[in-house]
Formats: structure tokens, sequence, C-alpha cells
């Protein structure tokens, strides 16, 4: 894997858009806090540059699973597997997995006392071995990419709530990854605010990245999403085209979350 971010190194997904192999793939993926079961029998995949939106109400298991999908919560059953290897595999390093996997937080998870490009920099010289120079000059680039350059040497008490969650977008996409997951990425910004982070997210999308998003964003999902994924109760209850999901429902489940969310 490249070191580099270049428009085309950096996008995998878009070089590999023929490959019919999923990038991710969940297999009966379950999941048990105590004796909540949280998800159960869960299959999903992902093809390289798609985007699928995940929508559902609170408390369904779309972070969950989410994090699943990088051992950040380890699986209590079934299979998740991300360029045909088996994160459940004894014999798989789940690290070294994990660089194929970017992973943007609802909270920024900034270090406050690293600037902009030394939050980007930082992962790149820990997993990556870069050197400093090599490091900042790709930290740049992908801070570039999410429209912040100008902002390199700000910390981030110095940026915005929007500015901070594109920080964050650009350390995870300066790794290279196969895939980038998304875990309500707007829901901690003020309204005025979502829409910059929504438009790097349509870019991104527009340049062939591979895409997980769990979001709230109707309208971003409607507009953007190859495939909306519907889950309430730790189940994948519909999933399809957007329009399908927003305007022809099959479930009467997923029919009357679409219209409580007008």
């Amino acid at each position: 894997m490249n070191d580099t971010i270049t428009p085309s190194s950096s996008v995998v997904a878009g070089a590999n858009a023929h490959n019919p192999f999923p990038i991710l793939e969940l297999i009966g993926l379950r999941k048990v806090f105590g004796q909540q079961v949280v998800l159960e029998s869960l299959d999903l995949s992902v093809l390289p540059g798609e985007l699928v939106c995940v929508i559902g109400p609170s408390g369904s298991g779309k972070s969950t699973m989410l994090r699943c999908c990088n051992c950040l919560e380890v699986p209590s059953g079934g299979q998740v597997i991300i360029d045909g290897i088996d994160l459940m595999d004894r014999n798989t390093s789940i690290d070294r997995m994990r660089q194929k996997v970017g992973m943007v937080f609802q909270q920024f998870n900034l270090y406050p006392h690293f600037t902009a490009l030394g939050n980007v920099a930082l992962a790149l010289r820990l997993v990556k071995k870069m050197t400093r120079r090599k490091a900042e000059a790709v930290a740049l680039e992908a801070l570039s990419r999410v429209k912040l350059s100008e902002r390199a040497g700000h910390y981030p008490h110095q940026l915005s709530g929007g500015q901070q969650q594109r920080v964050g977008i650009a350390r995870a996409i300066a790794l290279n990854p196969m895939i980038v997951l998304f875990d309500e990425p707007t829901s901690s910004l003020d309204p005025e605010l979502v829409g910059s982070v929504l438009e790097v997210m349509r870019e991104l999308r527009e340049s062939g990245m591979t895409m997980l998003v769990v979001t709230h964003e109707m309208a971003f999902a409607r507009a953007v999403a190859d495939r909306v994924v519907f889950m309430a109760d730790g189940y994948i209850v519909e999933q399809g085209p957007p329009e399908q999901i927003f305007a022809a429902p099959l479930q009467e489940r997923t029919q009357a979350f679409v219209e409580q969310c007008h």
C-alpha cells in the first residue's frame, strides 16, 4: 500500500470498482452485552466504491455494528471479513487489518495539544512508521482534501466543531484505507456546521471512496447513498436503493420510521 496520498492512490475503491468481491462482509454477526442481545444474525456486505448508509431508531445496534467492523467491539459470534480476511480468525493480526479500515467517530477524538496537522500526522508516524517530514506532507494533502490546509497549524480549540470533524476525516483517509466507517459523523455538530462535513463526504464518495455510514441525515442518505440499510432491534429489517427505502419500502417497520422522519 502506498504511503502517499494522491487522487489515484488514495482512492483504493475507485481503482477496484470492477472487483465483485466485498471489501467488508458481515456474516451472522452477533453481539451480546451481558444478557442483552444487541445484534443478532446480521449479514451485510459493502462492495468496492459503494457508499452504504445505515439508518434506524436509537438503540437499534447501528453503532455497535460499526464498531464490530474493526473489532473496537469484539463480536460475540459470526464473521467480520475485510478484504477476504476474517478478523475473528485467531491468526489474524487485528492491528494490521485496522490499517485497511478508517474510522470517523461521533466525538472528534482529537488530541488537544496537537495541531490539526499534528493530529493527522501522528497516526501516520505510529502506524505507517513514516518520518515526521513524510508524515506531515501526507497529512497536509489529506487536510487539503477536506478543505482545511489553511488551518493546519490550528489547535482543536481554535477550530469549529465542523472543522474538527473534518480533521477527523482527514486522519482517517490519510492512512489510505480500503473503507472508511462513519459513526454518526454530524451528531455532535450544530446544524449550521453539518453541511460542510456532508459536503466533504459527498466529494469522497464521488472520488470512489468505499464508505459505510451510520447516519440520521436522511436527506444525505437519500441523495448520496448507493444503498440504504434500515436497522431495528439488532436486525437488518430492510435494505435497498434509496428510492426504494424512502419512497416504497417493503416492510411496515421501515415505512413507519421513514414517515416519522419526514
